[in-house]
Formats: structure tokens, sequence, C-alpha cells
């Protein structure tokens, strides 16, 4: 399995920017998706996830009504649309792929057993 996260870059605030997440070696429609941010010497954060094929979704309470998670399944990519950034959403970002069980906490990092590896977005003031 791989998970290959792109579009990360450095850009002003209140620009947007959209990263994807391009899967393989798994299927895609049975996975929960997800994006964790991390700023070095903190613990990875919750961001967003998609957890099934309703698009039933979650957001981390600093990104809510900025930030939209989508999926293509038939793609095996996902994105994150993250508009009006700020500086404090610099950070590295993964892309997170588990498979799905209701059981599992969808904010929690240890319900995705797949991760990419990380781009770096840069939020200058």
């Amino acid at each position: 399995v791989q998970l290959q996260a792109s579009g990360g870059g450095l850009v002003q605030a209140g620009d947007y920017l959209t990263l994807l997440c391009a899967a393989s070696g798994l299927t895609f429609s049975r996975h929960m998706i997800a994006w964790f941010r991390q700023v070095a010497g903190k613990e990875r954060e919750f961001v967003a996830a998609n957890v099934d094929n309703d698009g039933r979704t979650y957001y981390g309470y600093s990104v809510k009504g900025r930030f939209i998670i989508t999926r293509d399944n038939p793609g095996n990519t996902a994105a994150l649309q993250m508009n009006s950034l700020e500086p404090e959403d610099t950070a590295v970002y993964y892309c997170a792929a588990g498979r799905r069980d209701y059981h599992k906490i969808p904010t929690s990092p240890r319900a995705y057993e797949y991760w990419g590896q990380g781009t770096l977005v840069t939020v200058s003031s």
C-alpha cells in the first residue's frame, strides 16, 4: 500500500491550496480517508476525515468551515481543499487510510493503518 501526498507549498494568509492524496495497493472505497498535520515538537493533529461512500465527514475544530475533504473512489484519490489559510495552518500534512470499522474513532491517528510521506504547507502572514 502506498499513499502519496502532494500539493503543499508556500502561500500567503488568506490564500487557498488543494492537497492531493493518491493511493495504490488498496481498495479505496473500503477505507476511511483522513488528513492530519504536524508541527515540529507537537503531536499530530486531526484535520479532516471522509469515512464512507455516503460522504460522511469530520473536521477538526480549527479548520471547520474553511477546509473541505473529498474522495474519488474510482480514481483512488482524496483531496483537501484549504481556504482562508492562516499562519497557524503551517504544518506538514499527512494523508492516511484505514480499513473502515465503525468501532474506530475517525479523528484518532490509531484508526489509520496507512500513511503518506507528508507535504509541507507554509502560510506566511
